[in-house]
């Protein structure tokens, strides 16, 4: 496979090396370049033969020195270089198959890809993956790796799966275990499939890999869009309570044979059951945060420090907040005591109900413009809404419905500022403007 180049940066080695914007890159030091993974690995040597096809049809080789880490200074068309590669699998527990029809195209693929592994930290199941991959993964020592693996039972996992190389993923991870790769897993739970005791023998396998950095157990979320689907019931605070008790199990079990706890329950199990979530401390090195791991304790930490790092003082100002039923009672707590910090200060915090998808998903990242904008056009808001910057695509210009902030903004008639997930953020938002 060759790859057209898009552009060369200029005064970059490539440029200087006489490559040029529309040549083809064959491949870097006898190294053929398929993506991206090809591409970045080879090109860490401070010098390179790179086989290129001109705009005449001809091949070339070419010489380029640089920095053993510098960049070359090739672009392409896309960052991997070629194609998203989509999930083959049919899981029963798939939030994309429960989405509504009418919503952009990009949420409704599914990402598979092991590159945006590695390099974004995307979590893959490692169903589609080929011989090629896993050889490339292990000869370049590409760690992490980030694995979607919801059960080590070959069988149950193919079920859900709806895949039948779904059952090989043991034997994988276990090749990448013997060579060093490093790995995080999460397991989405399905209360009466893979909870109880199939959760004990996959936290038992899981446990053998030494290299496994972290395992999270994150609930099945359910929307109201599952005509057709299988039948899956929420967990309750019985069943989530249990899902914790046997995480706190083989916790022990992972502190008695490696020094740290290595495995987690989502804030969501913890809500859910009622029980106290952890202080920060409790967390690590907090490598699961985007599987919701540890989130609530790190903002609160994060919120209580810059609070108190505040001088009593006056503010006349009056804003809101907007966030999901989950959240609703951290971020409360977090605005009464900024206020309580600055006389003067008013700052509404509103759980917004989740019409849009169910009222069974409440989490801040799946809640849409439309719902906004139905449980707060007739609110006093002040001068600004603050919104977690998770309700937002990538961009951090619009929400799940395609309804873009400003579309939002003009509509609420009223100012709405992004926050990222970091309380010292929140807290200088608040009480500063």
């Amino acid at each position: 496979m060759s790859v057209i180049i898009k552009d060369v940066e200029k005064k970059s080695p490539a440029a200087k090396a006489g490559i040029k914007a529309g040549d083809t890159l064959v491949s870097l030091n006898d190294n053929i370049i398929m993506d991206v993974l090809d591409y970045r690995f080879y090109q860490n040597n401070e010098k390179i033969i790179a086989e290129i096809i001109n705009s005449k049809n001809k091949i070339k080789k070419v010489k380029i020195k640089k920095g053993e880490f510098d960049e070359i200074g090739l672009q392409f068309d896309t960052y991997l270089m070629d194609e998203k590669r989509s999930c083959k699998n049919k899981c029963v527990f798939c939030f994309i198959d429960q989405l509504p029809k009418g919503l952009r195209d990009s949420l409704y693929f599914k990402d598979d890809d092991s590159r945006l592994s590695f390099l974004f930290g995307n979590y893959i199941t490692l169903t589609n993956i080929t011989e090629h991959e896993i050889e490339r993964i292990i000869n370049m020592h590409i760690s992490p790796i980030n694995i979607s693996v919801h059960t080590t039972n070959p069988e149950l996992r193919v079920k859900m799966m709806t895949n039948k190389n779904a059952g090989k993923v043991l034997e994988v991870m276990r090749r990448f275990n013997d060579a060093g790769i490093k790995m995080n897993s999460q397991l989405v739970l399905c209360p009466g499939l893979n909870d109880g005791d199939e959760l004990r023998r996959s936290l038992n396998d899981l446990l053998e890999l030494e290299n496994m950095e972290c395992i999270a157990a994150v609930p099945v979320g359910l929307t109201k869009y599952r005509d057709g689907l299988s039948k899956l019931e929420p967990f309750n605070k019985d069943t989530a309570t249990q899902v914790l008790e046997i995480i706190d199990e083989y916790a022990l079990k992972s502190v008695q044979k490696y020094g740290d706890r290595r495995i987690y329950g989502s804030d969501e199990f913890y809500l859910l059951s009622g029980k106290e979530i952890p202080e920060a401390e409790f967390y690590g090195d907090f490598l699961q945060l985007e599987n919701g791991v540890g989130l609530w304790s790190i903002l609160k930490s994060e919120a209580i420090d810059a609070i108190t790092d505040i001088e009593q003082n006056f503010t006349d100002r009056h804003i809101s907040i907007a966030t999901g039923v989950a959240a609703y009672p951290l971020l409360k707590n977090i605005a009464n005591l900024c206020e309580q910090k600055c006389s003067g200060l008013k700052c509404d915090v509103f759980a917004i109900k989740n019409d849009f998808f169910g009222e069974k998903i409440t989490v801040a990242g799946l809640v849409t413009a439309t719902d906004i904008y139905n449980q707060l056009k007739d609110k006093d808001l002040g001068e600004a809404l603050f919104i977690p910057s998770s309700m937002l695509r990538a961009e951090g210009d619009m929400f799940l419905d395609s309804i873009t902030v400003e579309e939002l903004s003009q509509k609420l008639k009223i100012k709405i500022i992004p926050i990222d997930n970091d309380g010292y953020a929140l807290v200088n938002a608040i009480t500063n403007g």
